[in-house]
């Protein structure tokens, strides 16, 4: 494919902040002020600012759309938004975005229930409770950081831990790196952040054993959380690089939520390829895998902006 081909560009970005709320077309103003957010998403929105830049400089005359995965969790309630902070701190606008909505978005599409829970688990992992389409609650926060162990970020840890390691001399940004590079399943296991070499290593490593224990374990913790926020669950997602291809993971956290009436076929779990119900005839709740497509919901949002070069309204 040449440049001539391209007749609209589609940009994710992960954190959209309060302003973006919706796909945008991009242009200086909008650059400069995803700029401003760049801190609270720094492993992806200045990755993602750089290549805006590139595909502007290399397609200048065509429309290029931010779309942001933020924006699907705009419906989040306050109950479900909300840091219990002070109001000073509230009024600069810090609170729960949540995150992965694109990736939420297409799994809830598929897979149209009225209580849903998503587990989009990749190198990131979120949970995200979807009631009738709508984001009603989530795991990830003002950040990425929040929620759920994940490859090498930390998931929720006690604010007084960062505390401690800033009066024991550690600086704000090796705090940052730490929480963002070092932890998660990586710093669990010591070996690796990638849950296939822990399985692989897990029958004769105990660090890698207990990395998986506790990845599976906060993540079912999160899926019992967001069936109190729907009030139950009628269908679970598995998507995400994880979700979709690891059938121990899906096994091993669909069994810590046997008492929610979750049962998988075990035979269908191993055999999956692709998309799919996994869930046991006798289970109260279907289970299913959804292919994540991302790209796919980018380039729908886009297409909304019909005009394929600067000028052209």
């Amino acid at each position: 494919m040449s440049g001539d081909d391209v007749a609209i560009v589609g940009h994710r970005v992960v954190h959209g902040g309060a302003r973006f709320l919706e796909p945008v077309v991009v242009d200086d103003e909008v650059v400069r002020e995803l700029a401003e957010v760049t801190e609270l998403a720094p492993l992806h929105n200045g990755p993602a600012l750089r290549a805006m830049a590139a595909a502007r400089a290399a397609l200048g005359d065509r429309r290029h759309v931010a779309v942001f995965d933020t924006a699907f969790h705009t419906t989040l309630p306050e109950v479900s938004s909300t840091y219990a902070i002070p109001a000073r701190w509230r009024e600069q606008g810090l609170r729960r975005f949540g995150f992965h909505g694109l990736s939420v978005q297409w799994a809830a599409e598929r897979v149209p229930v009225s209580r849903l829970v998503v587990c989009h688990l990749g190198g990131g992992c979120s949970l995200t409770a979807v009631k009738d389409g709508k984001s009603a609650d989530t795991s990830m926060g003002l950040t990425p950081l929040e929620g759920v162990a994940m490859a090498t970020r930390s998931g929720s840890v006690d604010p007084g831990l960062l505390f401690y390691l800033l009066r024991h001399g550690l600086s704000v940004d090796e705090i940052e790196d730490g929480l963002e590079q070092e932890s998660g399943l990586l710093g669990l296991s010591g070996r690796s952040p990638d849950v296939r070499d822990l399985e692989a290593m897990a029958a004769s490593d105990e660090r890698a054993r207990l990395a998986l224990t506790i990845y599976v374990r906060r993540i079912a913790q999160a899926v019992a959380s967001m069936a109190i926020s729907l009030g139950g669950i009628d269908a679970m997602v598995f998507t995400g690089g994880v979700g979709e291809h690891s059938f121990w993971v899906r096994e091993h956290v669909c069994a810590e939520l046997a008492f929610l009436g979750i049962a998988l076929d075990g035979e269908a779990n191993v055999r999956l390829h692709g998309g799919g119900n996994i869930a046991a005839g006798d289970s109260t709740v279907r289970v299913i895998v959804v292919e994540s497509r991302e790209d796919v919901v980018i380039a729908r949002a886009a297409r909304r902006f019909a005009a394929t070069r600067v000028g052209n309204p």
